[in-house]
């Protein structure tokens, strides 16, 4: 009997109501009408799972070397080393994110101010020597 079932949750639930309606009004054929009902109730429970979509769950993937900032968050790809408040004509250090000799209190900046900073104000921008950040964003500043 399943087979004959429409497959849909909405028409599955009305037959089932007609179903609870007949069984409590004929007590004769209740045994029968139990089984209907069991089978008609088996279908939606399957319509049900069909129709709804599995969530899929993955964690985020961060890129090769790239560091969490303190407050949890992945960083940006680049940070900038904040200037020395004792020396201004020193200029501030772009570093990639995952750079050891980054330090712990620079700054996350994204891909598009690192390049800017690099190719247009090297006078106060320079890129660190260790992890090249210039070489990564394509730009020759030597």
């Amino acid at each position: 009997m399943s087979e004959l079932l429409p497959p849909d949750p909405a028409r599955l639930r009305v037959i089932l109501a007609h179903l609870d309606k007949q069984m409590a009004d004929h007590e004769t054929v209740g045994t029968y009408l139990r089984l209907q009902h069991d089978a008609v109730q088996a279908a939606l429970s399957r319509a049900e799972l069909r129709a709804v979509p599995k969530p899929v769950i993955s964690a985020p993937k961060r890129p090769p070397g790239a560091r969490r900032e303190p407050s949890g968050q992945p960083s940006t790809g680049y940070v900038v080393e904040r200037n020395n408040p004792r020396d201004a004509t020193a200029g501030a250090v772009i570093h990639t994110a995952g750079c050891d000799r980054a330090p712990h209190d620079a700054r996350p900046t994204g891909i598009d101010v690192a390049r800017k900073a690099l190719a247009n104000d090297p006078r106060f921008f320079t890129a660190c020597e260790h992890c090249r950040p210039d070489t990564q964003l394509g730009i020759d500043v030597a």
